[in-house]
């Protein structure tokens, strides 16, 4: 199903951005670190630059992410039913059941995240210290994909404190060689943002530590995102089994325990706390629910061997099956929703059929490039670079020119490129303004005209403050910036 979904499915504007990043030389990006381009690299190796082959790496992901909880939950319980469990949970919710076929960062770092988990449960099961090492290395491979991987943290810092093993971990040299470990895998990124006065960390800081009024809109839109991507049922079983084995871990200090429900609750409490004031993003929280299900796994097998009384073993039971076979029914219902429904039913909260038309608006872009002999296409919004670039695939340079909110003239003005405006033909450009609210409506206003040279002067005199960034030298490179007075190569601005 999710094969299907990824390859009849067109790209989405944030999915094509990251193909895009697939197609660089860096050791890192602004947004994110690397992960999620060479595993759209990964993907796109094998299948080409096609959807399939963009989401490619996604299916794996999700497919490695089951191996790794099944594993942890055998080792743990010997119980080939909960491994079962573990195995369909993922299934039953529409986050992994069919969006891990979708391109995003958490994507990369899902797996990742959970193999250091599963490295940490071998370390308990066997006492090889040297698992410590391989809990570094997938460590920093999380963190190489996003960093929001470091709300992992807790969880490994409570699974080495917490138990009566403390001692013996706090004088051993293998955490800190696992810390080392993690570091060094991590070195791209730290070395891309030397390279750039640590733009991506300072960007990230912003956001975290930004302050917004309090809103019940966005706390209710996190809560609904939830039981929504994770399941109407499913939820609330994760969340009383992740409950019950925190209760579980730290009263009888059992490391397992300890690190599968810190994974869960401190990442959750966090982004819940966040979402008093501020919008989450619908994939943030996704790294966190895989250690819930295992938990939620492992809880049921251990209600019955603690000596809990037998209907609240069986209604648990009871409540776990309902949730799979509700939520595998829902992913299959909303997979034959995109797939093969035509109609519409959420409007303009899709967020599939929201982000189309992309396809017609680049066979609009190449009418005019017949009609006017211009040789590149310049985006102002890096959706528009992110599809037409998808769309034209290197048949015609589409240089982005946002590199900042006051490129453009006027400086209050927010600058949109969803639908193509007039040409601008060897002397002149046309610039659009969305008078709407977002991309959601064409209402368009002839904004600003003027001869080449003269916009050349401008963009250039306010782009010069980001010259330091890699992307506006690039950028300067591929417009070929001529002397006064001349002026730039046939080009029109969607």
């Amino acid at each position: 199903m999710r094969l299907v979904y990824a390859g009849v499915l067109d790209l989405r504007t944030d999915e094509a951005y990251y193909w895009t990043w697939s197609k660089e030389s860096a050791l890192s990006f602004l947004d994110h670190p690397p992960g999620i381009a060479w595993l759209i690299r990964f993907g796109t190796a094998i299948f080409g630059d096609t959807s399939l082959g963009v989401r490619f790496g996604g299916i794996v992901a999700m497919l490695v992410t089951q191996l790794l909880l099944a594993d942890i939950v055998r080792r743990v319980t010997h119980d080939m039913r909960a491994v079962i469990l573990a195995v369909l949970l993922p299934e039953a919710a529409l986050y992994y059941g069919l969006l891990m076929a979708k391109v995003a960062p958490d994507t990369a770092m899902i797996p990742c995240a959970v193999a250091m988990l599963w490295s940490l449960v071998r370390l308990h099961e066997s006492g090889n210290p040297r698992w410590w090492l391989a809990a570094g290395l997938f460590a920093g491979l999380a963190m190489l994909s996003k960093f929001t991987a470091i709300m992992l943290l807790p969880a490994v810092i409570a699974f080495a404190l917490v138990p009566d093993w403390r001692r013996r971990w706090l004088l051993s040299p293998w955490p800190w060689l696992a810390a080392l470990m993690a570091v060094i895998v991590f070195l791209p990124v730290l070395i891309w943002n030397a390279e750039h006065d640590w733009a991506s960390f300072r960007f990230q800081f912003v956001r975290a530590v930004a302050t917004h009024p309090l809103s019940f809109r966005t706390v209710g839109e996190f809560i609904g995102l939830q039981f929504g991507l994770v399941g109407f049922v499913l939820l609330p079983v994760v969340l009383s089994g992740v409950t019950l084995t925190a209760w579980r871990g730290y009263r009888s200090r059992e490391p397992v325990a300890i690190l599968l429900s810190t994974a869960v609750l401190v990442p959750f409490l966090y982004f819940l706390w966040k979402s008093l004031t501020l919008r989450v993003g619908d994939t943030w929280p996704m790294f966190l629910w895989p250690a819930g299900f295992a938990a939620t796994a492992i809880n049921l097998v251990m209600l019955s061997r603690e000596g809990w009384p037998d209907w609240i073993v069986k209604t648990t039971s009871r409540w776990a099956r309902v949730a799979v076979i509700s939520g595998i029914g829902f992913v299959v219902g909303v997979f034959f929703y995109y797939v093969a429904a035509p109609w519409n039913l959420i409007g303009k909260t899709d967020p599939v059929g929201g982000e189309a038309g992309y396809e017609q608006v680049a066979a609009r872009a190449r009418e005019q490039l017949q009609a006017t002999g211009a040789t590149w296409i310049a985006t102002s919004d890096y959706r528009t670079y992110a599809m037409l670039r998808w769309h034209f695939n290197g048949q015609v340079p589409v240089p982005s020119f946002a590199a900042g909110p006051n490129v453009f003239p006027p400086k209050p003005l927010q600058w949109y490129g969803r639908w193509p405006g007039p040409c601008a033909t060897h002397r002149y450009a046309t610039w659009r303004k969305d008078m709407g609210r977002g991309h959601g409506r064409q209402r368009g206003n002839l904004l600003f005209h003027a001869k080449l040279s003269t916009l050349n002067k401008i963009i250039w005199k306010k782009i010069n403050r980001f010259l330091n960034c890699r992307w506006t030298r690039k950028l300067q490179k591929t417009l070929s910036i001529l002397p006064d007075g001349q002026d730039l190569l046939p080009f029109f601005v969607l």
